[in-house]
Parts: C-alpha cells; structure tokens; sequence
C-alpha cells in the first residue's frame, strides 16, 4: 500500500482507497488518478468473545462481519440500511443507523484502527493514542489515510429477531408529534409519504423495536426458517436484479404516488411487540439488487441532511420546499449527539434522507435552496451521499472543517490522497 502511494505522489498524481462502491456520490472516483480497490482485503483476523471485540480487514462488508460475529451471540452496535458497506468506507463515512439516538454513530465502536498514510507510513490509531488523527479519520473520507484493518466493539446478540412497534400517521404533522417524544425503543425509523397531497404530506409509517430475547423468539418452523437462517442471509445476494432495459418511464410520480398510498393503507394504525427477523428489518432494500436501475440511465439523487433540534420551523420549512421535487423514497429518524469527529455528519436533530430522480424539473434549484435552508439553522448535508453540494457551503456545514484539514495535511501534505469529492469541496491538498 505504502508502495501505491509513493508510486502515485512520484507521478505527480493521486490515489483514494474504494470499497464497495455503495456511496451514492463521487466520495471514491477520482478522475485525475488511481482508485485503490480493497474489496479483496476482506479476512475476519479474530474475535474476541469475551471482551466483546471484532477485528477485521478494511474490505469486510457488514453482513459479513455480522454473519461470523452471530455465531458467537454477538452483532455490530451500528449498521447502515445495507448490509454492503464494507467496514472501511463505514469508517470512512462514520455510519449511523435506526438506533443512532441510544448508541450513536460508528465512532463510538471504533477502538483502534490501522492507517496507511503517506507522510507517516503505517500508523495503528486509538481515541487515546492519536485522538486528533482517530477521529478526523472517523468520517474523513478517506482523506487521512487508506484503512487496512480497524477493531470494533460488538454488542450482544440475543437473537436473530426484534419486536417490533409500528404506528401509522395522517400526516406531517402527527408524524413530528409523535417522533418528538421520548424514545424508549432501540430502534426508531420512519418511512414517510412525500408525495401525498395537502396535509397528508409526510404521513407516515413509523417502526420502533427492540431486540428479542432468545425465550422471546419465535420457535423454529417453515415461516420462519428465513431468520433461523439469519447469519446465511446476510451473506446472500439479492433476490432478484433490477435488469438494465428496465423501462423508466414506469417509475413516475403516478405510479409511486399508487404504491405509497397502497403501502400506507396496508400498515396497521397501531401494532406493538410484533416478532420481525433483524435481517429483513434492517435491511429491507437489499432483496433488490441494482435498484438504481429503477430510475433510468439519469439515475437519481439522494438528499440526506440533518437538522439541530430547536430548528423545528427550519425543518417543517425544509419539507414545504420539498414538495417542488418528486421524492420517491424517504427515510426519517431522529439523532442522538454529535460524533467526534470534525467531518462527521450526525448531529442532535431530526434527518431526512430523500430519493429524487435526477432528471426531475427543479431538482437543482430546489436543492440549492435547501442546502441555504440547512446551513442557515446549524445543520448539514451528508458527505457520502452527496454528489452536487458547493464548495461555498462546506464550511457553513462543517465549522470544524479546518480541524480536519490540519489533520489531513499532516498525514498527507502532498495531497497524494484525493478524490473528485475532495477537490469538488476543496478538501485535499495542492490541487484543491
């Protein structure tokens, strides 16, 4: 790896590490070099049962990692929505999931991690032996140094299944009520209706849960087979691949309009304690492979962003602005603190991630109101996801950038780690 690098900066050129390639911006293209592919480096190097710790290669995808970590009655503390993501460009983007207000974001499992950085070589990182680098590279994206390996902290894992509460709203309104109050689930996520009309906007079908204990689980049989096969589920493909001569022109504001009604009125108004297998509850989108197909050769846009708590009016104000848009998918939760780290994107408040097909009229104006929005009340746009915020904005963003450009210097100040989202948003070195 240290070869890759010096080979990269002798050329005069720049190298950043790419994983799976779940980033739905340019976070791991780069255009003017070389993309390091570290999918290959993917070994499990220990488990340790008792101190509840995983050790593992920068390429091991999630599932993976949880499929060998359930055999000991354990599982990760974070996941994102895909069982994919490998555990370096988790790192590297500092993931949250349903449960980031209990357990936040992955920074707080991370306990050492080995960089390879191009000033500094080799460098086996902690929160207490390097803590400015640690959590600079904690979101960093890939800016500080290229992931070899990394330690994490599991969480037991009582079974292979959650109990489930789920609630259905009217509305915007009713959806925000009810979120606002006090979380006592583990999990808390809410699918909204972006494309119903009037006050029916952001209606909502709102799923908290808890684990299940192993007593608790339902018992083995033909209707649960797929969850007592849960560590073989996570290292499945999917179900079915959405073919590239998809025609497009079936997924229309029309058609997606039909579904989530459809969907909406076939949630119950109030369900508690119903057994769900994790698998599927986590991951309820990796049964389709290739889903961006849906949305034709222009392919789509998804806009995550977070609001502070206390900025409620900004936040209502950021779903009036999104009715100009069709959003085709949209995913609501409520976070828990900040990460420590100077690129991370969680902090307390409410975000929303939105699936918007990048051929919509509007979308770029619409968008570029929304990041003015969100600067304006403290919050921000996820970086991993991003494809099209401008450089102006960062820093209004993240008021910390500067701590994480003093860090990236110092690991890497010849800029020889970059990426089209590093010199987009000016966050590497001599040809930002």
């Amino acid at each position: 790896m240290l070869e890759l690098l010096a080979a990269a900066s002798r050329a005069g050129g720049s190298a950043i590490a790419r994983g799976a390639g779940c980033s739905y911006g340019d976070a791991a293209q780069n255009e003017r070099g070389a993309v390091l592919d570290m999918s290959d480096f993917k070994r499990v190097l220990s488990i340790d049962p008792a101190r509840r710790l995983v050790r593992a290669q920068a390429g091991a995808t999630i599932g993976e990692l949880m499929a060998r970590l359930a055999a000991y009655g354990l599982t990760l503390p974070v996941v994102p929505g895909t069982r994919h993501v490998t555990l370096a460009g988790a790192i590297a983007s500092d993931i949250h999931g349903k449960n980031h207000h209990r357990d936040g974001a992955l920074a707080r499992h991370v306990s050492a991690l080995s960089l390879c950085t191009p000033a500094e070589g080799l460098l086996e990182l902690t929160p207490e032996s390097d803590p400015e680098l640690f959590y600079a590279t904690l979101g960093g994206m890939g800016l500080t140094g290229v992931i070899v390996e990394a330690t994490l902290r599991a969480t037991a894992l009582p079974s292979p299944w959650v109990a489930v509460d789920v609630d259905r709203t009217d509305g915007l309104s009713g959806t925000l009520e009810l979120l606002a109050g006090e979380e006592r689930r583990r999990y808390s996520v809410a699918w909204l209706d972006m494309l119903a009309p009037g006050a029916r906007m952001g209606r909502a079908v709102i799923s908290r849960a808890d684990p299940l204990s192993a007593d608790q689980a339902p018992t083995p049989g033909r209707r649960t087979r797929r969850a007592q096969a849960y560590p073989g589920t996570l290292s499945r493909g999917p179900l079915l691949d959405v073919p590239a001569s998809f025609p497009a022109a079936l997924l229309r504001p029309a058609s997606v309009r039909a579904f989530n009604a459809l969907n909406w009125r076939a949630s119950p108004r109030r369900e508690r304690g119903c057994p769900q297998a994790l698998a599927p509850y986590f991951f309820p989108l990796d049964v389709l492979g290739k889903w961006n197909r849906l949305y034709g050769s222009a392919g789509l846009i998804q806009y995550q962003y977070v609001i502070p708590s206390g900025q409620e009016s900004a936040l209502e104000r950021s779903f009036e602005l999104m009715r100009r848009v069709p959003v085709y998918l949209a995913v609501f939760k409520r976070f828990g603190s900040a990460s420590p780290g100077p690129l991370s994107f969680p902090l307390e408040g409410w975000t929303l991630a939105a699936d918007i097909p990048a051929a919509a009229p509007s979308v770029g104006r619409t968008l570029a109101e929304l990041d003015e929005l969100v600067a304006g009340c403290g919050g921000r746009v996820y970086l991993t996801k991003d494809s099209r915020l401008p450089r102006e904005t960062l820093q209004a963003m993240y008021p910390r950038l500067g701590e994480f450009q003093a860090q990236r210097l110092r690991a890497d100040p010849e800029g020889v780690l970059s990426s089209d989202l590093a010199r987009r948003l000016g966050l590497a070195g001599r040809s930002s």
